[in-house]
């Protein structure tokens, strides 16, 4: 009984100690509790609050759109495509033909000279360019000025009295470039060209070309103004009356002054050094505009030196002997001025002066395209005229086109003058020789070097020679 009281005393302590402890609760959470917030902290939370919320959306928005973007980009797996019925071929009575084996021709190896002169070319093309020094110290003094050389000129060129740039004449000019340098075969040329009848006379023009046929002759024209573009930095075109007037600015200060008539015919070539210093390179106005160009009958020359010292082959031929056959005088005394007409249109003219047949560039039937390993053997002629003409910047050169006596006549000009371009532009472009010196002409099949009928490589050459005394007409003849 002691025991069971004294467990109740327990349990009724027990609880009033839990009742006074839940009594004194509510006290202690009412003390603990914070102070209300004024309403401008409140506000400013939640402004937070909400800006924390939306730059949360923006990531998942982003991270959204970079998803579908990567969906988007990703390769997508090739369809199955369904396989193409098949359709039993018709049945055909056995036929039984004779077999014919072609012959198979041994393709050509390139020689180890080849190999050696297409990678020294192709060196020398991929080369970057280099910069043109230009010396800043005075202008050394002006050499005595021998017969159609330097003269002194004032220090700019007569301003035209009116300028008007012929942009459309440009236009045309330049697309017949691209034409004749993208199509390198004559069947292209063929296909644009057009025949008239002007004055009595068969004129057919082509692309960068006009062949004029009158009775028994047949010359071809092209103006050469498009190839003096090559290393310009700026050309101007002007209207001076019927003539137009075609300045070519070089970036080193020099400039090259084109005259042509309206028949494209031109009528004078001056070029202008950077110290304003004028060289007359060609002088045609002593001849008229219209008709064919005159032919001067004369003798045949007189050679008195070697006949290997005359025409010069220029695969056998040293750098001197190539430098000394270019400048060497006429081989007998030139008694007047010639015009470039005159020269270029009369073979008795042209033999009064040595010539270089360049027998390492030959041409492929049809075609007038120079392959790579041949224009770099015409590095040696192209230093020998540098050396030239930096020794008289008013020096000439003509470049003749031949042919053999496979195709027709108009084909066979055309393809002259154009192979004859061509090495002039190689000249030019891979060698640094002046445009300017040099002069371009096609013959055709008219002087064959080797007497037949049938398709010759020897034939379809090209030959270079000066014309500076033809020119000038003041020259001795060798002695």
């Amino acid at each position: 009984m002691k025991t069971f009281r004294t467990v109740l005393l327990s349990g009724s302590a027990l609880a009033l100690l839990a009742a006074a402890s839940a009594s004194a609760q509510p006290r202690t959470n009412l003390a603990q509790a914070p102070a209300a917030q004024p309403p401008a902290q409140a506000e400013e939370e939640n402004s937070r609050d909400r800006r924390r919320s939306e730059r949360r959306e923006r990531r998942e928005e982003r991270r959204e759109e970079r998803q579908r973007q990567n969906n988007a980009e990703a390769p997508q797996p090739p369809q199955p495509q369904p396989a193409p019925a098949q359709v039993a071929p018709p049945k055909l009575p056995p036929v039984s033909l004779p077999t014919v084996q072609a012959p198979q021709a041994a393709a050509p190896q390139p020689s180890p000279d080849d190999n050696r002169d297409r990678r020294r070319f192709e060196r020398r093309r991929d080369a970057p360019p280099q910069a043109q020094a230009v010396p800043t110290q005075p202008a050394p003094a002006p050499v005595q000025p021998q017969a159609r050389t330097a003269t002194q000129a004032p220090a700019a060129a007569p301003a035209p009295t009116q300028a008007v740039p012929d942009t459309r004449r440009a236009d045309r000019r330049d697309e017949w470039r691209r034409d004749e340098w993208r199509n390198r075969r004559l069947d292209d040329v063929r296909e644009r060209r057009t025949t008239s009848r002007e004055d009595g006379r068969t004129v057919i023009r082509e692309p960068g070309r006009t062949i004029v046929s009158d009775g028994n002759r047949t010359i071809i024209r092209h103006d050469d103004t498009d190839r003096l573009r090559a290393r310009a930095r700026d050309v101007q075109v002007e209207r001076r009356g019927a003539d137009t007037v075609t300045t070519v600015f070089r970036p080193d200060g020099t400039r090259i002054v084109s005259v042509t008539d309206r028949y494209d015919r031109l009528v004078r070539r001056t070029s202008f050094d950077r110290f304003g210093r004028e060289y007359v390179l060609i002088d045609n106005r002593a001849r008229p505009s219209f008709g064919p160009p005159p032919v001067v009958y004369l003798p045949p020359p007189r050679i008195a030196i070697p006949r290997e010292r005359y025409i010069v082959e220029a695969a056998r031929a040293p750098m001197p002997m190539i430098v000394e056959t270019l400048n060497a005088p006429p081989i007998e005394v030139i008694e007047r001025p010639y015009s470039l007409d005159e020269i270029r249109q009369s073979v008795q003219v042209r033999d009064r002066m040595p010539r270089i047949d360049v027998d390492t560039i030959t041409f492929e039937t049809g075609s007038w395209q120079i392959e790579p390993a041949q224009a770099a053997k015409l590095e040696d002629i192209a230093n020998a005229m540098k050396r030239i003409v930096d020794g008289n910047p008013a020096e000439m050169f003509l470049i003749e086109g031949h042919t053999d006596a496979v195709g027709g006549t108009i084909d066979n000009l055309s393809l002259s003058d154009r192979r004859a371009e061509s090495v002039a532009m190689v000249l030019t472009e891979e060698f640094g020789v002046p445009p300017e010196n040099l002069q371009t002409q096609g013959y055709g099949e008219e002087l064959l070097k080797v007497q037949t009928e049938s398709a010759s490589r020897e034939n379809r050459r090209v030959a270079i020679r000066r014309i500076t005394p033809l020119l000038s007409g003041t020259a001795q003849a060798t002695r």
